[in-house]
């Protein structure tokens, strides 16, 4: 335990590190009069797939010259980032007037490409002074055409930025498009194409401390959020309180009649859960796996709630760009010594003898369905050339960081629980011979079980899911990280009380076998989420192609699969507690 807890602490003193290194890197935003403030053009792609992005320069825009690439944080890459000089110089409160950027003469290919984008609603986004904008390539006139091919495809030309300062320093920038400046592309010959811009600065109050408030969610949408949270807690209660009541009083019976029947003379045969005291804590099936699974499932928990403690540090401020994925990538690679000390620990405490094949199983049961998506799917970004393709020189980062950080630590950790010589704690001592479980009714089976212990925790967490869904698959920013919080304890509360119920029925039933059904009713709110996805796709998003639909369910299958693992262990944990102690609670002989 003491090495564990070094881990932890180790772990955490690392966030802090990069906390303060992310607050120490930023600039002070600080300008004179005539200074150039920095503009990037980032990248560009059909609204309907925020996966699918591309260069800004794979278009036919202005381009700076000499082009210049921003030097990119290891999260910006991930996050598909590729930011680049843009095309116009805006300095410090010096306005213009349709001044032009350039001109250009786009062939019919050009034409061609520039058509198909607006077609498909592509947008640009920019940064200006790490301010965020977007803006579409063009828009489509199709009032009163019921052919589409009558439809007008028209190019925007000429952007109007509006510029808010304090002092000496950028409050907020809003960027909008002059509808009389457009370019007819609807053809396929060659156009002239005049890009324009103009500046307009204007002077407000607001603190810079207060820049990004603008972007984080309104009022109402936080109103809804606490008003699903507050429904939540309705269900946790009611629920808490059914089950404790239900509970307590079948228990408080259970030991009245256990208890007269030890006083009574007559040599009654048990039923019930108790007549299964010699079978109960018998080693689950293919144990080796499931210490494996319980050693990910609590590595999982752990890098949940570093995440939310550096999000309530304010490390996630809105367009903290890759701030979140560096997070992850760091704390799973320092928490993998609980992941190695957990399994080998939980194993050799049912008397497993091969804990190197256990650490192994370890390190690869999560990291190995990872490695496999991230395969496939990078190789569909290479084939498109999107920006969501990693460069080889990240993967290489990637590999080192799992090779000279993560693999250690699970080892480490994997030898520190072998050694740590913890004894199995339980209460009734284990026949030799298992006892046979009798036949169940087809709703106490393993499916109707999960069933049933899935769907309590995700009808509780799904306003919330499509919350999040909108921010991770969508335009929308996600920044209630205390609502967010509040969901999770409530989520591994449910999860808790049901699982323990339904282990509790099912040990009435006089079926030991709730080693391995315990870890599947916890994990199971894992494949409601996972079905949740397939009616986010079909119903409450515009994502399609091979692409984006690829990103999607790939990467969402990797994340419901390691809530599974993380709701497994939770649900395995909380049954174990509960069956130590109603067994602890009878004289078993």
């Amino acid at each position: 335990m003491e090495r564990m807890r070094a881990c932890l602490v180790a772990v955490a003193l690392a966030s802090l590190c990069c906390v303060a290194h992310v607050r120490s890197s930023a600039s002070d935003h600080r300008y004179k009069a005539g200074d150039e403030v920095p503009l990037y053009a980032n990248k560009v792609g059909p609204f309907g797939n925020p996966s699918e992005t591309y260069r800004y320069f794979d278009f036919p825009f202005c381009s700076s010259v000499p082009l210049k690439e921003k030097k990119e944080a290891f999260g910006e890459v991930l996050n598909g980032d590729r930011l680049v000089s843009g095309p116009y110089r805006i300095d410090f409160l010096r306005e213009k007037d349709a001044e032009i950027a350039c001109k250009r003469k786009l062939s019919k290919e050009e034409v061609a490409r520039f058509r198909n984008a607006i077609s498909k609603d592509y947008y640009f986004q920019m940064y200006f002074d790490d301010l965020p904008f977007w803006g579409f390539f063009g828009k489509v006139d199709n009032v009163g055409k019921a052919d589409p091919s009558d439809c007008k495809y028209y190019l925007y030309k000429h952007l109007v930025f509006e510029i808010f300062y304090n002092k000496d320093r950028v409050i907020e920038i809003n960027v909008r498009i002059d509808p009389r400046a457009v370019v007819d592309v609807t053809g396929d010959e060659p156009v002239d194409v005049d890009f324009m811009y103009t500046v307009k600065w204007k002077e407000i109050d607001v603190p810079f401390e207060k820049r990004l408030d603008k972007y984080k969610s309104s009022s109402s949408l936080r109103q809804i959020q606490w008003f699903s949270t507050l429904n939540s807690c309705v269900t946790l209660l009611l629920l808490t309180a059914f089950l404790a009541t239900i509970l307590m009083r079948i228990l408080k019976n259970d030991f009245i009649k256990y208890a007269h029947d030890e006083e009574s003379a007559d040599q009654e045969e048990e039923t019930g859960w108790k007549s299964i005291h010699g079978d109960v804590f018998r080693y689950p099936k293919h144990k080796s796996l499931f210490a494996a699974a319980i050693g990910c499932g609590t590595q999982l928990f752990s890098i949940t709630i570093f995440i939310f403690i550096l999000a309530v540090v304010g490390v996630f401020y809105p367009y903290n760009r890759g701030g979140l994925l560096t997070a992850l990538v760091v704390i799973y690679a320092l928490t993998s010594g609980i992941a190695g000390y957990t399994a080998a620990s939980f194993y050799c405490q049912l008397e497993g003898t091969n804990w190197v094949r256990n650490l192994l199983l370890t390190g690869s049961l999560l990291c190995g369905p990872l490695f496999v998506t991230f395969c496939f799917l990078n190789t569909v970004a290479v084939a498109y050339k999107v920006t969501a393709a990693l460069p080889f020189g990240t993967i290489v980062v990637i590999f080192l960081i799992w090779a000279l950080v993560s693999t250690p630590l699970l080892v480490l950790g994997g030898i520190a629980g072998k050694d740590s010589k913890a004894e199995f704690q339980a209460p009734c001592r284990t026949t030799k011979c298992p006892r046979d479980i009798p036949p169940l009714p087809w709703y106490q089976k393993t499916l109707p079980q999960m069933a049933m212990a899935g769907l309590l925790p995700f009808s509780a967490i799904y306003i919330e899911i499509y919350y999040l869904f909108a921010s991770v698959w969508g335009h929308r920013i996600y920044t209630t990280y205390v609502i967010l919080f509040i969901v999770f304890i409530i989520l591994l509360i449910i999860t808790a009380f049901i699982t323990v119920a339904l282990t509790y029925f099912q040990l009435a039933a006089e079926d030991h076998g709730w080693w391995w059904r315990s870890f599947l009713c916890g994990g199971s709110t894992g494949l409601f989420m996972y079905a949740y996805c397939f009616y986010f796709y079909s119903a409450q998003s515009d994502m399609s192609g091979l692409m984006q639909t690829s990103f999607f369910f790939g990467y969402m299958a990797c994340i419901c699969y390691g809530f599974f693992l993380m709701l497994g262990a939770i649900g395995f944990c909380a049954s174990l507690f509960f069956v130590r102690h109603i067994y602890r609670s009878i004289k078993c002989e």
